[in-house]
């Protein structure tokens, strides 16, 4: 088999990779923000079920919960609910949001209490505050924890697998079993340019946040 047909394979893998990484991101970040909301919440019941949920979600597998999304619905009413591909999406996007949820938190609860009294004293609403003092804050604080996150999903997308995703390193162990070797490696190029591309975008942005200095 040619180089440029196994490439090509391998590149048609990789969009599948890509789309996880990029729809989990687009919806686990605002997912978080709202989780950590709801575990601030002055409300205890809504703050103790909350904080339940991320202890349960951050202390099981990423895969464990891809094969509970796919395959426990249709155990429970014998129909499938999801697709492959969207099984793997909405485990996914739960999981890094509740990440996500911790590291807002985090960040939230690191801006000084007395800035948000200077935000009453002015006459600003709690929403005004939040999103004009408190949030743009936070975002610059929690630029590198996210960032580290971001690069470890791109590499969890390769555990679409699991469920028969034909992810890239599922479709080069395919041709390993055929004697073919070097995709494996291949398959690691793809990974490190993604990360090194992440990299310097994510270099970028804290040098745009810099401001906040």
């Amino acid at each position: 088999m040619s180089i440029s047909v196994v490439s090509s394979r391998l590149l048609q893998s990789f969009a599948i990779n890509g789309e996880i990484f990029l729809i989990t991101l687009a919806l686990g970040l605002p997912l978080g923000l709202l989780i950590s909301l709801g575990s601030m919440s002055r409300f205890k019941p809504l703050s103790w079920l909350t904080k339940t949920f991320v202890w349960i979600i951050r202390g099981s597998p990423l895969m464990l919960q891809v094969i509970i999304v796919f395959y426990v619905p249709g155990l429970i009413w014998g129909a499938q609910a999801f697709g492959r591909i969207e099984a793997t999406l909405v485990a996914f996007v739960i999981n890094y949001a509740c990440y996500f949820s911790e590291i807002f938190r985090g960040g939230i609860e690191s801006i000084p209490a007395g800035q948000k009294e200077a935000g009453q004293v002015l006459g600003m609403t709690k929403s005004q505050i939040f999103f004009k003092v408190t949030l743009l804050q936070v975002v610059k604080r929690i630029v590198p924890p996210i960032g580290n996150e971001v690069m470890t999903l791109v590499k969890d997308t390769s555990l679409a697998r699991v469920i028969a995703n034909k992810e890239i390193i599922m479709m080069a162990q395919e041709y390993v079993t055929k004697g073919i070797i070097w995709p494996l490696f291949y398959t690691l190029v793809f990974f490190l340019v993604a990360c090194g591309i992440l990299t310097l975008l994510l270099n970028w942005v804290e040098k745009k946040l810099s401001y906040f200095k």
